[in-house]
């Protein structure tokens, strides 16, 4: 079956608001076994809305709406549906009840605007909203070349149509439509570019059953792999999925960091916590992101002492005691330096191991010599310290990222 998702609000479309709902909404949708085949977002414009619920009705059987169904007059989804349907606003009691008792919870009075938001439009099915005033409508109808498609409208609150997705729409959906099972597992990589790891797992790739695809997800520093199986047995699908994964693990094991939503610095952080050690960072062209990556970590106290941000010359060599030799004749960004950075701040913290980044991130800085992206990262740990040497690219941000979770894995390898 064909799915279709319509977002409606002008705060979309001039940037002001990211468009999360589609993207969670196709998450859900897949996850129970409902394909969607297009986005398609759109302003609070009546001819608008109107113009895209027919493009949809020609080609779906599933529409699904979010946004322009509140209380105030840029509000025009409720009534614009009416116009689609040939139907009339009506006033639903049952609706009315759920405004008044929320407003009542809060110690409020129900106000006129807000009185309106009982009113459905005359055939739909109101579906309830348990953390707004807004109804979900359900609509279905025929469609010329046999069978219906079925319209629903939520709210554009991210949370409340969630809740409206998880407790109303798709258990109903489900009870209309037999979906197979779709199972996703996810290989995260590190150290290898797209083009590359393509290259080197290629004829796994080629060999893949047909009910089995895979996806590249590149991004700064990781690429993930994402298996998708579809089926109608359950088990039989996991194991499927499972045993390709085991294959590619025999192709690029040193690549493979973790699964699903698995993150690096978590990893570490369990295997740290396991070894009853300590981590610190002194961090030069990082700036800090990785102190942010790592306590982004629930728990991370346990486990991480801290960071010094080591920007300038003058903090390398007063703050970490870097030797204003070493600077001069080897320059910040270079394996003596970081080296003494990782070194010193171990020792100063009483760390057991310790990552050190000095690099030149961009976009200007860059010598022939030494170019944009050129970097440093260096692991201290109770029995070496080493120190590699990388060149990204010239993309300042990238160049951060790529930096800090290089140095994440450099370090998980060295716990492993």
């Amino acid at each position: 079956m064909i799915v279709e998702i319509i977002n409606i609000g002008d705060e979309l479309l001039i940037g002001q608001v990211i468009n999360t709902n589609a993207a969670w909404m196709a998450e859900q949708l897949n996850l129970n076994g409902f394909r969607v085949h297009q986005f398609t977002v759109i302003s609070d414009s009546r001819v608008h809305i109107l113009q895209a619920l027919a493009e949809a009705e020609a080609r779906a059987e599933i529409v699904l709406i979010s946004g322009g169904i509140g209380p105030t007059k840029d509000d025009i989804t409720k009534h614009t549906l009416c116009e689609f349907f040939n139907t009339r606003l009506v006033f639903n009691q049952e609706a009315y009840c759920d405004v008044e008792a929320m407003f009542a919870r809060r110690g409020y009075a129900v106000t006129e605007l807000n009185r309106q938001q009982a009113e459905l439009p005359e055939g739909c099915t109101g579906l309830p909203n348990a953390l707004g005033t807004a109804r979900g409508m359900w609509f279905e109808k025929d469609r010329q070349a046999g069978g219906k498609t079925i319209f629903v409208s939520m709210p554009g609150v991210p949370f409340e149509m969630k809740s409206m997705m998880t407790q109303q729409v798709i258990p109903r959906l489900k009870q209309l439509y037999h979906t197979p099972f779709i199972y996703h597992k996810t290989i995260l990589t590190q150290g290898i570019g797209e083009s590359f790891l393509a290259e080197q797992i290629a004829d796994w790739e080629n060999k893949l059953p047909e009910n089995i695809k895979l996806a590249y997800l590149p991004q700064p520093g990781i690429v993930r792999l994402r298996l998708t199986g579809m089926g109608n047995g359950e088990q039989i699908l996991h194991q499927q999925v499972d045993a390709e994964v085991i294959k590619l693990e025999s192709l690029i094991a040193e690549y493979i960091f973790g699964y699903d939503d698995e993150t690096l610095e978590a990893i570490i952080g369990k295997i740290l916590k396991e070894k009853n050690a300590m981590l610190a960072t002194a961090e030069s062209c990082t700036g800090g992101y990785l102190a942010h990556l790592i306590t982004g970590v629930p728990g991370s106290s346990a486990w991480y002492k801290g960071s010094v941000v080591a920007y300038s010359n003058e903090v390398k060599e007063k703050i970490l005691g870097v030797q204003s030799e070493s600077i001069l004749k080897f320059g910040a960004v270079s394996k003596q330096v970081v080296t003494e950075m990782a070194i010193s701040l171990q020792n100063r913290f009483k760390a057991d191991y310790v990552i050190a980044t000095s690099g030149i991130a961009g976009p200007d800085g860059g010598t022939p010599e030494k170019p944009v992206g050129t970097t440093w990262i260096a692991i201290a740990s109770p029995d070496e310290v080493f120190a590699m040497h990388y060149l990204f690219g010239d993309s300042r941000d990238r160049n951060i990222r790529r930096t800090a979770l290089q140095a994440l894995n450099l370090l998980r390898k060295k716990l492993m």
